[in-house]
């Protein structure tokens, strides 16, 4: 996924992704290269650490064949798959390495691409695990007691059994309080956690949009809330701005960042240089908190 992906409906739209890797850096989107030719490379010798040696845990293996090749001093494991194509193409899936490769590129070939690809190969396997693993984690559990992620830090839900409904956060105690019926189960807690995060998202996106919008020179028509599964935010050529309410979770600065990024797309709509250099003016610290962002997995977050 790229970036920022340009979405062509009328009028303009430009989104900004929940993955905020580099185009080629999308684990689920093959990467092209062209077919270089390199020196062949090193064969496996017994007792060499393995890296990455099979699927994902919790995966099904795949049924292609893997093959094997010294990286450094480990050896990586790959699937190659040969096509019509025109060029090298490398995925990172739950099976790990899949390569895509023309028949008459040679595994010399091939390999050698793979070592001069294999700084972007490794980060991309170590993500797709880490992800894995977080996959596998239990699941949050609704009830009292339960932990929450709130504005980059965690707070607790407290349930009253009440014959009314009511919510209630302090926020010195960090606690959200909430009175349902004794009978009321899972799906109305969430129900009514999930109401109140996106009121205390409307509330917030609605003090912090002004200042920015003061600061860049710029006037939105209005603003929504999203609950994209993509996007953590979008912004129309006509001023229409949608925030995902799922921001909340994060720390403030996080939250001013995609704010800064989508009214900076009032003065340049686009992803050129000098739209960057519109929202550094506003946000010096953009490059860390859209790294901060990227390394938050949206599997991380609590399912509503």
């Amino acid at each position: 996924m790229k970036l920022l992906r340009q979405i062509l409906p009328e009028p303009q739209q430009l989104a900004l992704g929940l993955d905020f890797a580099p185009s080629e850096g999308n684990p689920q989107r093959p990467v092209d290269r062209p077919a270089p030719k390199h020196e062949t490379p090193r064969s496996v010798s017994p007792g060499t650490p393995t890296l990455f040696p099979g699927p994902t845990p919790g995966t099904t293996a795949s049924s292609t064949p893997r093959r094997r090749i010294h990286v450094g001093s480990h050896i990586l494991e790959y699937r190659l798959l040969r096509s019509k194509r025109r060029s090298i193409g490398f995925l990172i899936d739950d099976d790990g390495l899949r390569i895509t490769a023309p028949r008459w590129v040679t595994i010399a070939e091939i390999e050698g691409a793979i070592q001069e690809k294999q700084r972007w190969i490794f980060a991309k396997l170590t993500e797709r695990r880490e992800r894995s693993a977080r996959r596998l984690q239990a699941p949050m559990v609704w009830q009292d007691g339960a932990k929450l992620p709130y504005l980059g830090g965690d707070i607790v839900l407290q349930v009253i059994p009440a014959l009314g409904t009511g919510i209630a956060f302090d926020a010195e105690a960090a606690r959200l309080t909430v009175c349902l019926p004794p009978e009321a189960g899972e799906q109305q807690l969430k129900d009514r956690v999930q109401g109140w995060l996106q009121s205390e998202a409307k509330r917030i996106f609605a003090e912090r949009l002004p200042v920015y919008a003061e600061k860049l020179g710029v006037t939105y028509r209005q603003f929504a809330l999203s609950s994209a599964a993509t996007q953590w935010g979008s912004c129309t050529s006509d001023g229409r701005i949608r925030l995902n309410w799922r921001l909340i979770h994060f720390a403030p600065p996080l939250i001013d960042y995609v704010i800064a990024h989508e009214l900076s797309h009032l003065r340049e709509m686009n992803h050129s240089p000098r739209f960057w250099a519109t929202v550094q003016s506003v946000f010096p610290e953009f490059a860390a908190a859209k790294r901060a962002l990227r390394d938050h997995s949206p599997e991380a977050l609590p399912l509503f």
